[in-house]
């Protein structure tokens, strides 16, 4: 799903630039600019990409409007401006890891190639698509690994969301390993699996609790889910379970689950697993939800909570408590002159020229770390940490892979689309290769990321220049 008539989608600035460009005879010549980001979100170790097919499809279809020329023109921009506007496509390249891969800070994860004027006109809306995307499908993914493989870890975050946000988060949620979601406008479009329960007011809504269970159970005898909690959870919300549960089976049905939505979840999941089992129906799962995330849900794993299935909302979809990926796009050669962005910060001094990036992995399969080259560059024998090269990594022997590939050629798509079942299942299959210590809460290791000896070389040559 792409965002309509994106043209105008952007920042001022973008716009400005982008004339600026133009008439001073600029635009056409060649740009690469580089995506990536500073600082892992949350304190942890890994980083889920995600977003990337969106940003494609949205980019194919960036064009402007009559509407939106019309507009340009009562803000001063220039008819001959406009008129290039008119009959703008973006026909440059875009290069990227797959989208679902597991990332890391300092790595140009996507580069964009092409005329000035083009690479800079899509940046506000490449950084939107992609910082938001990845931040949520990270956030996703350390929720998914503190439930476990064998937990149901449900999206419900839709009315917490920042309006329409709510959408993309859904698509995220499920790239970073989540099984479901109660969004149903983001189910249909990204095909992805549905599902809920009740609200409070479902029960509220009848004479009696009793008399609200047995209506749900009704219509929906296979897919019940009964909310336990709105009156008193254990006076009276799991015994009118057991007498529905109990009916379900004499109509040849079984109860679905419970859901706990406040107090002690710990607590009440022990006391209603010990009264489902005690009354047979051992098969009931529990559902807990109200304001869970990773945190929350590993101190329920460690107080062996019993719980099965878990809705997570507003955490998951602002991203608590870090609600913002550093991502940035930055300039890193004109026409085949690499370009860096100094800054008293050496953090913050950029990557310069056409690069890629090699992943290296350990004998067991595992990543050990990614290294980044100049495109030029084929074997290497080591890295350097990018801010203490004096820090090495011997590369020798080691099997690895290039990380990007193409995904647009002059504008055009290289590969099919990917449905985020598919782009999920590639990331479950990559986290696995990460080993356990950069998945951890507290204290995860800190991922190896080096620059060759050559692109190490040219940023110092470029730095001395500059400070020359």
């Amino acid at each position: 799903m792409y965002i309509n008539n994106p043209a105008t989608f952007t920042d001022y600035y973008e716009l400005t630039m982008a004339q600026g460009y133009f008439l001073s005879g600029k635009h056409q010549k060649e740009a690469t600019f580089d995506y990536f980001f500073r600082k892992i979100p949350f304190n942890g170790g890994y980083a889920i990409f995600a977003g990337v097919q969106e940003l494609i499809e949205t980019i194919r279809h960036f064009s402007f409007s009559d509407d939106e020329i019309g507009y340009l023109r009562n803000e001063g921009f220039t008819d001959e401006f406009l008129d290039y506007l008119a009959t703008f496509k973006f026909s440059g390249d875009i290069d990227s890891a797959r989208e679902g891969e597991i990332i890391f800070p300092g790595e140009p994860v996507l580069r964009v190639r092409g005329n000035l004027l083009e690479t800079q006109l899509i940046e506000t809306l490449l950084l939107n698509i992609l910082n938001f995307q990845t931040l949520i499908a990270t956030k996703a993914s350390r929720i998914k690994v503190a439930a476990g493989e064998d937990s149901v870890v449900l999206d419900f975050g839709l009315r917490r969301a920042q309006g329409l946000a709510g959408i993309h988060a859904t698509r995220a949620a499920m790239i970073g390993g989540f099984d479901g979601t109660s969004n149903v406008y983001s189910a249909q479009r990204f095909d992805v699996p549905a599902g809920g329960t009740m609200a409070h007011s479902w029960v509220q809504a009848f004479g009696d609790e009793l008399e609200a269970f047995r209506a749900y159970a009704k219509h929906y005898p296979d897919d019940t889910t009964l909310l336990v909690d709105t009156y008193d959870t254990l006076g009276s919300g799991l015994p009118n379970t057991l007498i529905v549960a109990k009916e379900l089976e004499e109509r040849g049905h079984r109860l679905k689950a419970i859901r706990l939505d406040s107090g002690d979840l710990a607590y009440f999941s022990r006391q209603a697993r010990r009264m489902l089992d005690e009354a047979g129906l051992e098969y009931v799962k529990i559902a807990a939800s109200n304001q869970l995330d990773e945190r929350v849900i590993t101190s329920l794993k460690t107080q062996e909570a019993p719980i099965d299935i878990y809705g997570v909302g507003t955490r998951l979809v602002t991203g608590h408590p870090n609600p913002a990926l550093d991502g940035v796009y930055k300039l890193s050669s004109v026409d085949s002159k690499p370009k860096l962005k100094i800054s008293e910060n050496i953090e913050k001094i950029t990557l310069p020229g056409f690069k890629k990036i090699y992943r290296y992995f350990n004998e067991d399969g595992t990543f050990y770390g990614d290294a980044v080259l100049l495109d030029n560059e084929k074997l290497i024998e080591r890295m350097h940490h990018p801010t203490f090269p004096a820090k090495k990594s011997d590369l020798i022997d080691r099997k690895y892979e290039e990380l990007l590939i193409s995904l647009l050629k002059d504008g055009e798509p290289v590969h099919e689309t990917l449905t985020v079942k598919e782009i999920a299942a590639y990331s479950k299959k990559r986290l696995k290769l990460l080993q356990r210590e950069f998945k951890r809460l507290d204290n995860p290791h800190i991922y190896k990321v080096g620059i060759s000896t050559k692109l190490m070389e040219t940023r110092d040559i470029l730095l001395k220049l500059h400070k020359d």
